[in-house]
């Protein structure tokens, strides 16, 4: 039976990863269908996450988990003689929901997938698989985190609107920045996604525009530019940018980035 929130075991893991999985976890709840860490000692959880470089781990995985009826994923270089799928280090976040979603469909019946998952290449040139499975999306609430994306390229907008919006965020779009400016004297925004070069007035003097307003003072901007150079990142930091993600935007960039600026649900 399908369920809106699915409980996952995590065993092992240095706490750069913990931390890591934690904000996977709290973005997680923001979709459907949820994924929690799993705390309740006295029943199973819905899938085990396991740290297969760590013996230890294994282990108890095999002590947990004996006849193999609960579904695993493995993170590490080996299946450890196993048939659950192995991912490789680091961890890459949109690799992880759908493994988690491929999990819970292997649970219910469905075609499990691959032992091995291949490597993902996400961009906004280049949608990744995730975007032809997305989840199913929450309907958009007034509680929801709102997200404004300022960008004058299409592609740009769309790409972060699909994206964003498999995790149930309210996104708007801004062509410019005098439209930015609009919309947040109107409506309070979680995060901001601002392209540097525009028409008009450029995301600099966008950005130090809306930190100057006292009820945006909480807003965090993300600055979306081609240009990396340490002089360009210093003009980011006077204008009072909380961030910068470089284009073609990478999709575990995009929601890493965004995670530091969620309130917990």
């Amino acid at each position: 039976m399908k369920k809106d929130t699915y409980s996952v075991e995590v065993i092992g893991f240095n706490p750069t990863e913990l931390m890591a999985l934690a904000s996977v976890f709290e973005l997680s709840s923001r979709r459907v269908p949820k994924f929690a860490r799993h705390n309740a000692a006295d029943t199973p959880p819905d899938i085990f996450l396991i740290d297969a470089s760590d013996a230890a781990a294994v282990k108890q995985l095999q002590e947990r988990n004996p006849t193999g009826a609960i579904p695993t994923i493995l993170i590490g270089d080996s299946n450890c003689g196993t048939n659950w799928p192995v991912f490789p280090r680091p961890i890459r976040w949109m690799r992880l929901f759908q493994a988690f979603d491929a999990a819970i469909g292997a649970s219910a019946g469905e075609a499990p997938k691959p032992a091995v998952a291949p490597p993902v290449a996400a961009s906004a040139a280049a949608p990744s698989p995730a975007a032809k499975s997305a989840p199913s999306v929450v309907g958009a609430s007034a509680n929801a985190d709102s997200v404004l994306v300022v960008d004058d390229n299409q592609t740009v907008r769309e790409f972060m609107k699909s994206k964003l919006a498999a995790f149930n965020f309210n996104v708007d779009y801004a062509e410019n920045g005098e439209q930015a400016i609009g919309f947040t004297g109107q409506k309070h925004y979680t995060c901001i996604f601002l392209d540097v070069v525009m028409p008009g007035i450029d995301g600099y003097q966008v950005c130090k525009l809306i930190k100057s307003t006292k009820s945006a003072q909480k807003t965090a901007v993300v600055m979306l530019t081609s240009k990396d150079s340490p002089f360009d990142k210093i003009r980011g930091s006077m204008s009072g940018c909380d961030a910068y993600l470089t284009k073609p935007v990478d999709e575990e960039k995009l929601l890493e980035t965004i995670s530091k600026f969620l309130q917990p649900h």
